[in-house]
Formats: C-alpha cells, sequence, structure tokens
C-alpha cells in the first residue's frame, strides 16, 4: 500500500495492515506489488517474496531508478490551467506508459478556470494521438474522471500543483485522515507527500497516487525503445537511410521528414531527442 524509507505498510486480505521490512538488503518493493508476508509481532511483518509483475513503471537517471508503480493497468496523467503545467513531462510520461504497456490518459483538471478552453486547446495533439483527455474539477465533479477509473489500477502522476491530492480526497473522503493516522503510526510524518500510496475505490478499482514530478528520466531505455514508446513515429521505424538511426541530427531520417511534413508535433520529436541526449552525456 506504501513504503516509508525502509517500512512498508502491507494490506491482508481482511483489510489488516502491518508494518513490515524487508530481510538482508533492501528490496525494490514497489507499491502495487503483491507480496508474501510473515507475521513477527502484534501488527508488525517481514516481507518474504515478490510475486511476479504483471506490469512496472519507474522513472530513472544515470545513476538510479525510482520504482513508481507496480501491477498497475493505466497511467493517469494530471494537469491542470495553472499552474502551467511541461508538455515535455506528459510526453515523457505517456512514453513510459507506452513502453510498460499501459493504457494512457490525460486528466484535466480546474475545468471552473478561465484559462481551462487554452488549456484543453493545448492538448488537442495528443488527443488526435488516440489519448483520451478527460476534462473534469475536482473541487466540484469528480464523476467524469471516475468513469475511467472503474475496473482499472490507475496510477496518478502529474507536477506539483495540479490538484492529484483534490483528486484522492473527492474520490475517498476521508484519505487525509486514513494518511495523516499511517504516518503518526509510523513516525515519519515528513513522508506523507513523497511516496506512492494506494487506495481501493471498489472491489475491483485502485488509484495509486505518486508523489508530485518535476522531472520524469528514462535513461534505462535504448533509442530504438524511445522511439516505439512514441506512438506516431512507429509508422516510420525502419524507412531511414540508416538502419541504426537515432533520429536525432542523422541524414536521410524518415521520422525528421514526417516532422517537417507536420505529420509529427516538433515539439513530440524534441521530447524525443531531449531524451536520447541525457542518455549520450
Amino acid at each position: 500500500m506504501a513504503a516509508f524509507g525502509r517500512r512498508y505498510l502491507v494490506e491482508l486480505p481482511d483489510a489488516s495492515v502491518l508494518d513490515c521490512v524487508t530481510r538482508g538488503r533492501r528490496a525494490a518493493i514497489a507499491c502495487g506489488d503483491t507480496v508474501a508476508v510473515a507475521r513477527t509481532a502484534d501488527g508488525q511483518g517481514v516481507i518474504e517474496s515478490i510475486a511476479e509483475r504483471r506490469s512496472l513503471l519507474y522513472r530513472s537517471d544515470r545513476h538510479r531508478q525510482k520504482l513508481l508503480a507496480a501491477n498497475a493497468t493505466q497511467v493517469v496523467i494530471v494537469v491542470a490551467p495553472v499552474p502551467a503545467w511541461h508538455e515535455d513531462l506528459v510526453n515523457r510520461c505517456l512514453a513510459a506508459a507506452e513502453h510498460g504497456g499501459l493504457r494512457a490518459l490525460i486528466a484535466l483538471n480546474k475545468s471552473d478556470l478561465p484559462e481551462f478552453a487554452a488549456a484543453q486547446e493545448a492538448l488537442e495533439g495528443h488527443r488526435r494521438l488516440g489519448y483520451p483527455v478527460v476534462p473534469f474539477s475536482a473541487k466540484r465533479d469528480i464523476a467524469p474522471l471516475v468513469a475511467h477509473l472503474k475496473g482499472e489500477t490507475s496510477l496518478l502522476v502529474g507536477q506539483s500543483g495540479m490538484g492529484k491530492s483534490t483528486i484522492i480526497n473527492a474520490l475517498m473522503p476521508g484519505a487525509s485522515a486514513r494518511i495523516a493516522e499511517i504516518s503518526r503510526a509510523l513516525d515519519s510524518g515528513r513522508h506523507t507527500t513523497t511516496h506512492a500510496r494506494l487506495y481501493h475505490l471498489d472491489a475491483t478499482s485502485h488509484v495509486i497516487d505518486s508523489p508530485g514530478l518535476q522531472e520524469f528520466g528514462l535513461h534505462h531505455l535504448e533509442p530504438d525503445e524511445l522511439a516505439a514508446a512514441f506512438i506516431e513515429f512507429r509508422p516510420w521505424i525502419g524507412q531511414c537511410r540508416f538502419r541504426n538511426c537515432r533520429h536525432v541530427t542523422e541524414p536521410g531520417c524518415a521520422i525528421a521528414a514526417a516532422c517537417k511534413r507536420e505529420e509529427i508535433a516538433a515539439s513530440r520529436l524534441e521530447s524525443y531527442r531531449e531524451l536520447v541526449r541525457h542518455r549520450e552525456l
């Protein structure tokens, strides 16, 4: 359900929760993992093993990886008119979802603001690519988003200030009180907004809330994997002059040519190229 430093909250089939640690060195456990545990004391336990994952979403730079969620089925990228979101971050989240085999949608929060129409227009390119853009106001009516969460295990990602905490409170009144209760129990209040947490909407619908993102590195992906993760590039992959084309500065690049014909958005191509350049620093 959650990770707090070297301690993990594990929910049992009877809905009780154990405060767990791992044996030996710290294991790479993600929110949403299914684990086997052994009780060690009242309310406490140790994680013995991790079940095979159906999916794993993480970000990385040259030095480390940060696990975000395991066993999610879709990624919900939360944006809002104010504060302004970074398109490059949205593109990276979409690429991560594509590479991980997860569905993705963009949740456009704060539809009550006067800047909303411009924000909706700015996302039209993503909508044309096939990504659903769901407009709503978490403070007024969460129902439009709920319809897309049914039967899914959804990972919420987005920059700080987009309203993810408001969404969680609208979906599950009392969630904040539960978070505070957990934090007091673990004496780790400073971690309440820095780790992912899983909530149940109903028996088949779950939401994993993640910390606010300011960057989303994909250093673990090779250039060919990155290119395939940008869905509009796929028709042109394999058509470049050079078989090992990275689609950055090489002559005869089919993807660059498609961009010149406005069949690929320049901002999307630049997001891809920035990821490739970052890998090669």
